[in-house]
């Protein structure tokens, strides 16, 4: 599709971990306490947390993404053979705090300031969400942080994605949603949002149903593309 696919979209809707909030510094701002196992264990730590949200969506066994982060922690740390509790409690107080990546903050300042409406939708509990964003300084340019918390499944079950819809009250083709993660991306797309893949990994496509509309580097690649605000 073409890089105007985004210009009509009147709400702009944001994948928090790894889109927003670089999930790398967490254990980046204690990696002198993990040692040479720090990369390891951040890339286990992530990948059990993805893998525990659809596992426990597919067995409708729902546990909110505080409980799911904390049991990917410990089967990274028990993989790599560091058990220490001092450790496991500071590295998750690091996810409330997490780095924004460098080009977030003005990104979204520019959106506000054109007057469009901003969310996050995010499989993390809320009151994780709002402390990043309220750490991080971007709390009050969103419209709507939207969890799954209430709603009791994961990304990328349709009904997350509706959950956009109906908070913001717009189409789902009105939405431009943005992710850094490919499945992510797949499920908004088949959903019927409009879709901004923001891949600064380089990493391949997913082989799944549903491409993104456009492919960046960063999220302020985004702006170019976006057209005035559309009255409702």
């Amino acid at each position: 599709m073409s890089d105007n696919a985004l210009s009509s979209c009147r709400a702009f809707v944001f994948d928090a971990y790894g889109t927003l909030f670089d999930v790398g510094s967490a254990v980046a701002k204690l990696r002198d306490s993990v040692g040479d196992e720090a990369d390891r264990l951040s890339a286990l730590w992530r990948q059990k947390q993805l893998e525990y949200t659809w596992l426990r969506s597919l067995m409708g066994d729902f546990a909110d993404f505080w409980t799911v982060t904390g049991d990917a922690l410990d089967y990274a740390l028990d993989q790599i053979g560091k058990k220490d509790p001092i450790l496991r409690a500071k590295l998750m107080e690091t996810y409330l705090s997490l780095d924004t990546f460098p080009e977030v903050v003005e990104t979204l300042k520019t959106l506000k300031d054109k007057g469009h409406k901003l969310a996050i939708l995010s499989n993390g509990a809320k009151h994780m969400l709002i402390s990043a964003a309220k750490t991080s300084g971007i709390l009050s340019l969103f419209d709507q942080i939207i969890c799954v918390d209430d709603l009791k499944t994961y990304k990328p079950h349709p009904d997350v994605y509706q959950l956009a819809v109906d908070k913001l009250e717009v189409e789902p083709a009105e939405i431009s949603f943005q992710s850094s993660n490919g499945w992510d991306i797949a499920g908004a797309g088949h959903f019927g949002f409009r879709t901004a893949w923001i891949n600064r990994a380089h990493n391949p496509a997913e082989r799944l149903s549903h491409t993104a509309d456009v492919v960046l580097n960063g999220l302020d690649e985004l702006l170019p593309l976006v057209g005035e605000p559309q009255k409702a």
